[in-house]
């Protein structure tokens, strides 16, 4: 199975910017060995089952809860059975069809 998780989190109560709460979950998801992309408006993952994908926005959660009173967050989800490596491929998939490598 291929979880994609799009999903977005930052605290609403800490300014204007909330990079340093953003990179801690950063951590969080690099730390969990999962495949990532860092986007300008959230970060793409992909896990093999829907409790990792859950699991990682809880921990991520968990991060920021202790030190923030609100928490904002998107979610997005692409699950499809038996497919793994659909971050990479999908990608690749749009270059091969406009010509780009």
């Amino acid at each position: 199975m291929s979880v994609l998780l799009e999903f977005a989190m930052f605290p609403t109560d800490k300014g204007e910017s909330v990079s340093h709460y953003v990179s801690r979950l950063l951590k969080v998801i690099r730390d969990s060995g999962a495949t990532y992309e860092l986007t300008p408006m959230g970060t793409v993952i992909e896990t093999e089952t829907m409790d990792e994908a859950l699991a990682m926005i809880k921990t991520c959660y968990d991060q920021l809860e202790p030190d923030c009173n609100r928490i904002y967050s998107s979610l997005k989800f692409d699950i499809r059975k038996g497919k793994p490596g659909r971050m990479k491929k999908k990608m690749q998939s749009i270059r091969d069809k406009i010509g780009e490598v």
